[in-house]
């Protein structure tokens, strides 16, 4: 997986930090002194949990030196770890673990998520987030946008898989947890019309498309990527384009 870039991610921190919000506040009310921000980015999230909790230790766990670096920069008073979340186990003390928009990256997140539960103490939460967008046109796009190349080869497979069910994750997760609360929220983001949706894109779910291919063949792919987002997304009175951006959420309680 290519590497992250904090400078990227954040230009759309309000609309990213947005479903953190949300998923906090559905999280039980507790005492909690233990916190986890489990693919804590460039922080943005954690600095969410490090109000919420005032009286906890939160502590960002990532996988990307240069998002904890921000983070660090950004929190200095905020404990944050390195680690690959595949394999990561949270100590069974831990009071709240919270995770905005990192677990579509984890391979076999569903088994991942069950060994967390599994290790947590009576009423623990476990809160997570992920985009559910993967039928959107805005990342269908992303594959078609390679037909009929040179470099079509490149990026057969290199898209993530489709997300579980609803009912998947409860049957996976509901046995761990006295409760189990699953949704979606469908957001639509104003965008500054194609152009601003890959942008977008840029930072999350266009990363390995534009790692994989060499470097004077990424303006060629890029413009038929967006050349197909400005169909599938129609410019608004305003000049905006509107990304509907579907996302799953979870909130368990031991």
């Amino acid at each position: 997986m290519p590497a992250w870039s904090p400078a990227q991610y954040l230009k759309f921190a309000g609309e990213r930090t947005r479903a953190a919000r949300d998923l906090l506040a559905q999280v039980p009310p507790s005492e909690a002194r233990l916190v986890y921000d489990l693919g804590c980015g460039p922080g943005n999230s954690t600095e969410l949990l490090v109000a919420a909790y005032p009286a906890a230790r939160v502590v960002g766990v990532d996988n990307s030196p240069d998002m904890l670096a921000k983070a660090r920069a950004a929190l200095p008073g905020v404990e944050f770890i390195e680690a690959d979340l595949a394999a990561w186990q949270a100590p069974p003390e831990a009071d709240v673990l919270f995770s905005n928009a990192t677990y579509q990256w984890v391979p076999d997140h569903l088994a991942a998520l069950r060994r967390l539960l599994a290790g947590m103490m009576p009423g623990a939460a476990l809160a997570v987030q992920m985009p559910d967008n993967r039928r959107e046109p805005s990342h269908v796009a992303m594959e078609r946008a390679a037909a009929n190349t040179p470099y079509a080869d490149k990026l057969r497979g290199v898209a993530r898989g489709d997300m579980p069910s609803p009912a998947e994750y409860y049957a996976a997760l509901k046995p761990l947890c006295t409760k189990f609360d699953v949704w979606h929220t469908v957001y639509n983001h104003p965008m500054d019309g194609a152009a601003g949706i890959v942008e977008w894109v840029k930072g999350t779910g266009l990363r390995p498309f534009l790692e994989a291919l060499a470097p004077d063949e990424r303006g060629d792919y890029l413009a038929r990527y967006e050349a197909l987002l400005a169909t599938a997304y129609p410019t608004q009175a305003d000049g905006k384009a509107l990304l509907r951006f579907p996302r799953i959420f979870m909130v368990a309680v031991k």
